[in-house]
């Protein structure tokens, strides 16, 4: 079941379009809401710190502070128009390691794409792929580009059999099982291990759970897979992907690509990632 949703607000400009995504979610399941605001401390070098002063630096906290009750405030009102319970959070921290410690108690966390072209003191480089790391609950990642006012309705399941892939299935089962349709997608299936039709065992499975699910499999070497995936999403008007992140090691995708670091780079639907 998807009771409890946790979603990292922020001032950027993505930060309506997600939480949109998120009371959508909300709503469809009968969820509660927490949104969480992260101040966080400037990062100075101790020698320009002492130039500048702890007036100026107390300043700047004060005004991110005020920022953050403001998007709370937003959020409280618009949650209440659409009739959620909802809570508010103003944290002082890192973005990622207070998403870690307060994702734990939720059963789903809704935070934004990177947005390389977003330079604000909201802009988290290493985010949401650090959060999906570390935080032990499923990620949905709402692209920065585009609104997603309604998710679930039509999704891909991104198969290989891995546990990843097997904990994402798992974590999105709530939303599966509401959908209307959903493509399990296995690309370039290695061996014939899982029989003819790679993705048939997990389909099975999501169908005793009342789901409407279809196997399907791709094979094009030629082809990158997580294009392949994106392409398919576009032309099945999928709304949402279900993948497993990061099946090697993440500092070998950060130094060499990778299936999640694509995803992450170009998603254009909403995704849900389990590590």
């Amino acid at each position: 079941m998807l009771k409890n949703i946790l979603i990292h607000l922020d001032a950027s400009k993505q930060n309506d379009s997600r939480l949109q995504t998120a009371i959508a979610l909300g709503k469809r399941h009968g969820a509660h809401l927490t949104g969480l605001y992260v101040v966080t401390h400037p990062e100075i070098p101790t020698y320009i710190e002492a130039q500048i002063g702890g007036d100026v630096i107390n300043a700047q906290i004060e005004a991110a502070t005020q920022e953050g009750r403001e998007v709370l405030e937003r959020f409280e009102k618009q949650t209440a128009a659409e009739g959620l319970e909802t809570e508010s959070r103003l944290v002082e921290g890192t973005v990622v390691d207070c998403l870690t410690t307060h994702g734990r108690y939720f059963d789903l966390l809704v935070v934004g794409q990177y947005d390389p072209d977003d330079s604000g003191l909201h802009s988290v480089e290493d985010m949401p792929d650090r959060l999906i790391m570390s935080a032990g609950r499923p990620v949905l990642v709402v692209p920065y580009a585009g609104t997603f006012p309604d998710i679930g309705d039509r999704v891909i399941v991104s198969w290989d059999a891995s546990r990843q892939a097997t904990r994402s299935v798992n974590d999105a089962m709530a939303i599966l099982e509401a959908s209307q349709k959903v493509d399990v997608l296995s690309i370039n299936p290695a061996g014939n291990a899982h029989g003819d039709n790679a993705g048939a065992d997990i389909a099975l499975q999501l169908a005793r759970h009342g789901v409407n699910a279809e196997a399907k499999q791709i094979t094009s070497p030629d082809v990158d897979a997580a294009d392949m995936l994106l392409s398919r999403a576009a032309d099945s008007s999928a709304d949402m992907i279900v993948m497993g992140a990061y099946g090697h090691a993440r500092w070998r995708e950060i130094a060499l690509g990778g299936f999640t670091r694509h995803m992450l780079a170009h998603m254009t639907v909403p995704v849900l990632m389990s590590n």
